[in-house]
């Protein structure tokens, strides 16, 4: 069954490619054989060209109408119809590549919109291990039920929704909420399925199945989403209601006057809008090329279409707004020590370390051009911190134990951190603290500027959606002037949708 659904897929975004080329082909070897002289063999190759397009196109025109929408295509439809029925086989076959081009243009912008479901759909857990006494068993994640206790491994992902049962766990939860810091759940408190897991292993008790978990739950909403997608609505449709029957009372009064049916086949091949099929596919997949150059993913042409009439931008944070990974903005220290030996020597054991906040105080600190040490007896205890040897010296990098965080200086980096929105990681130096490494998800430089350029194309109301912590949140949307909105990952996903009703057309 998954083989016959893979060779599915794979046909359908071959289809039209190959009627482009079946149809090239057709209408380029006709045109030979025409040149030397084989005429009725290039009749044959423009037929088939044709008919090949003619096929598919019927189906087209048939699921248009279903939809109660009436297409310029019906048009080309008939015109192909008509140069079979009257001999001219090579209009039918330049109709033919016209037709098909614009039909895979338009497939290939629709493809992009699978791209980030796909994501989804590969980092979804598809097994989970199942405790039984002493023994754990590997079952597929459809298996598990209510009240299993499941063990979750470091570097794994939490199969479905729970509480930890025993340790302390310590996950990374930014797939779901953007937030690049870890955090810690304790004994009893819930685990979203979807995140994943930091620390060392522990057990978490199943408090539902899967299909009814936080994560199987948004990619659903990713796939409603993906199905509601607006079809591309070509130029030429839009004055189909008035275009078709007017060039069928042309073509009508052609036949009567003349009594020559190829009179009015003339007349529909000249009204078929062959370089309006391709005008609108081109511009639509050259547009999400060059957003795409700039990192900007847009969901369909449907949806790059529909820009243009938006007066309400929804934007994420994290990311978006921000530049979507942690990075240094001060180091503070005890009075005595040197900033700069400070932040040395916690890249130097955080060098070690693959936490985020690790990699961004060591980038700091070679972009300051200081030099760490290699460093010895090194460890890392999840959610806490690492510890090493530099220098002959013990250092430990991380949060604040409950000892050392009454000094002036120490409540000065608290309150500083509170109120620029940054975590702190602590740095000891032979069990003396030595100074705090602030670190924060800073504004992009070109958001406001960007922000103000949003504004004078006519998005006159400008939401910004996290699902981060308030302060974080609320100094970026007071900064870009925007409103703020923190609901939860599903409701996150929702959301932009009943905007869409109450604002209008909306992103």
């Amino acid at each position: 069954m998954e083989q016959t659904r893979v060779v599915d897929a794979r046909w359908r975004s071959l289809r039209e490619p190959v009627l482009v080329v079946v149809t090239v082909c057709a209408l380029a070897v006709g045109g030979i054989l025409w040149l030397i002289g084989l005429r009725e063999a290039a009749d044959v190759c423009w037929i088939v060209g044709t008919a090949v397009a003619l096929v598919p196109a019927l189906w087209w025109v048939i699921s248009t109408l279903r939809q109660g929408r009436l297409g310029v295509d019906v048009i080309a439809v008939l015109a192909l119809v008509g140069t079979l029925l009257v001999s001219e086989y090579l209009a039918g076959a330049l109709i033919a590549v016209m037709l098909a081009g614009g039909r895979a243009l338009e497939a290939a912008a629709e493809r992009r919109a699978t791209h980030d479901l796909r994501a989804l759909l590969e980092h979804a857990p598809r097994f989970a291990r199942r405790r039984f006494g002493t023994e754990v068993r590997v079952v597929p994640i459809a298996d598990v039920v209510v009240d299993d206790l499941l063990i979750v491994g470091p570097g794994e992902t939490v199969p479905v929704d729970g509480r930890v049962a025993d340790a302390l766990a310590v996950l990374d939860e930014s797939v779901l909420t953007g937030e690049s810091e870890q955090v810690e759940r304790r004994a009893g408190e819930p685990v979203r399925s979807g995140v994943v897991n930091a620390g060392g292993p522990f057990e978490l008790r199943a408090t539902a199945i899967a299909k009814d978990s936080t994560y199987a739950g948004i990619v659903r909403l990713a796939e409603a989403a993906g199905a509601e997608t607006a079809p591309i609505v070509r130029l030429a449709d839009r004055y189909a209601a008035w275009f078709l029957p007017l060039t069928l009372v042309i073509a009508g009064g052609a036949w009567l006057a003349t009594g020559s049916a190829v009179r009015a086949i003339a007349v529909l091949v000249v009204a078929t809008p062959c370089p309006l099929l391709l005008a609108a596919p081109v511009a639509i997949v050259s547009g999400l090329s060059r957003a795409s150059r700039h990192g900007v993913v847009i969901r369909s042409g449907g949806a790059l279409e529909s820009l243009g009439s938006a007066t309400t931008l929804v934007m994420d944070k994290t990311g978006t707004l921000t530049m979507g990974r942690p990075m240094v903005v001060g180091v503070l220290t005890a009075p005595g020590r040197d900033a700069a030996e400070v932040l040395r020597w916690a890249a130097s054991v955080d060098q070690m370390s693959p936490h985020v906040l690790a990699e961004a105080i060591v980038t700091e600190a070679l972009a300051r051009g200081l030099q760490p040490s290699l460093p010895t007896e090194v460890g890392e205890q999840a959610g806490r911190g690492v510890t090493g040897t530099v220098d002959g010296r013990h250092i430990e990098v991380g949060k604040l134990t409950s000892d050392g965080g009454e000094a002036d200086w120490a409540r000065a980096a608290v309150n500083r951190a509170r109120l620029d929105s940054a975590a702190v990681a602590w740095v000891r130096v032979d069990q003396d603290l030595a100074g705090a490494v602030l670190l924060r998800d800073p504004l992009r430089r070109d958001a406001p500027r960007t922000v103000r350029r949003l504004r004078a194309a006519g998005l006159n109301r400008l939401v910004m959606l996290t699902g981060d912590r308030a302060e974080p949140a609320r100094e970026v949307a007071t900064v870009l002037d925007s409103t703020r909105s923190t609901p939860s990952r599903p409701r996150k996903t929702r959301w932009p949708r009943s905007e869409r009703r109450n604002s209008g057309p909306g992103p």
